[in-house]
């Protein structure tokens, strides 16, 4: 810094800031060697709170107004200087600009999966995404517990810490709620509620206020998402002749290894045949809807739901141990997931010992 600027800011007598920036928290007043002059005019705005520091202790606190700075509006300060027997012109103090506007369309969202447990599909891993707004509500406790002595504050410096006190809250939330997934979509202003109740005291810790959070969409696993559309085409087809034609054509099309060469041949007019055939074996003897041999099933692995699989698939994946018989198991009949060894009980039974010779 210059001879000049240094002999011209102290004679600067307007203290105030315009924030450009829109991102700015906390704002320290550049003054050389912090010497304000008797008598200088303090400028705090609408959604503005300025703070004195004087030699590392926090002094006058001063709302938005336009001030003459004296003895009378610095009370604190002039206590600490002892001014009350004479003002020493200049003085040293270090002046903060805090924004306490809204700072809205925050966005928050899980790192990583959080698995909670559904009454119809068991363990299921989902993700949440949403938006929330905060304000600055206790300067004091602000500078304190998260902003320190810098001169600069920005909310990004904060925002991480934030957005994950909201994305822990939210498992705790969604368990606490215990509602299906296939219901959470008509619950999303419930946990907004309950989100807001369980995190503003620990915002409050930091001298924040949670003004608003809106959770704005749930995601689901890929896995869970062809389990709900299987689902709600089986509802949508209401002629169950229909609906087992075409859960037949998937289990062909997975036996083939999930290849397409089924579509391709009915592409090619060699289907329409299959189809035929297979539609009127199935019109004549349709399997019985209990027959656990002819039922499709998906299973819990590591907490994921894979599938569908048929009755023969299932004894492979037994005899290769890729699961037991405490493996859960659900169908487009089922209430629940169910143990396997409950549900297929004869996929355990064992021959009787051979006659002795």
């Amino acid at each position: 810094m210059s001879l000049w600027d240094m002999l011209f800011g102290q004679f600067i007598d307007v203290i105030e800031w315009i924030d450009e920036t829109h991102d700015t928290m906390v704002y320290q007043f550049p003054r050389y060697n912090n010497e304000i002059k008797f008598g200088a005019k303090l400028i705090v705005r609408p959604s503005q709170i300025a703070i004195f520091v004087d030699g590392g202790e926090i002094a006058d606190v001063l709302e938005n107004g336009t001030y003459e700075l004296d003895t009378k509006n610095i009370p604190i300060m002039t206590t600490l200087n002892h001014w009350d027997h004479g003002f020493n012109s200049p003085f040293k103090a270090e002046v903060y600009f805090f924004n306490t506007k809204q700072f809205i369309n925050l966005k928050w969202g899980t790192k990583s999966p959080i698995i909670v447990r559904d009454p119809e599909f068991g363990m299921v891993r989902l993700r949440a995404f949403g938006t929330y707004s905060i304000r600055i509500t206790d300067p004091e406790l602000f500078m304190k517990e998260i902003m320190g002595t810098d001169p600069l504050f920005e909310i990004g410096e904060v925002e991480l810490q934030l957005k994950n006190i909201i994305a822990a809250r939210f498992a705790s939330v969604v368990s606490a709620l215990d509602i299906s997934i296939l219901d959470m979509s008509a619950n999303y202003e419930k946990m907004n509620t309950l989100l807001e109740t369980h995190i503003n005291d620990e915002f409050n810790a930091y001298g924040l206020e949670l003004s608003s959070i809106y959770v704005e969409s749930i995601t689901l696993p890929k896995e869970v998402e062809k389990a709900l559309d299987t689902r709600s085409s089986r509802e949508l087809t209401g002629n169950l002749d229909e609906h087992l034609k075409y859960q037949s054509a998937n289990a062909l099309e997975l036996e083939n290894g999930g290849s397409s060469t089924i579509s391709d041949a009915m592409g090619m007019g060699l289907g329409i045949t299959l189809g035929n055939a297979m539609s009127k074996t199935i019109s004549q003897t349709p399997p019985p809807l209990n027959d656990e041999k002819t039922i499709l099933y998906y299973v819990e692995v590591d907490g994921n739901s894979q599938g569908p699989y048929g009755y023969e698939s299932l004894q492979d994946m037994l005899s290769k141990k890729q699961i037991d018989a405490d493996t859960l198991i659900w169908h487009a009949n089922m209430d629940g997931w169910g143990k396997i060894k409950d549900e297929i009980q004869d996929l355990f039974d064992t021959p009787p010992p051979l006659p002795s010779a």
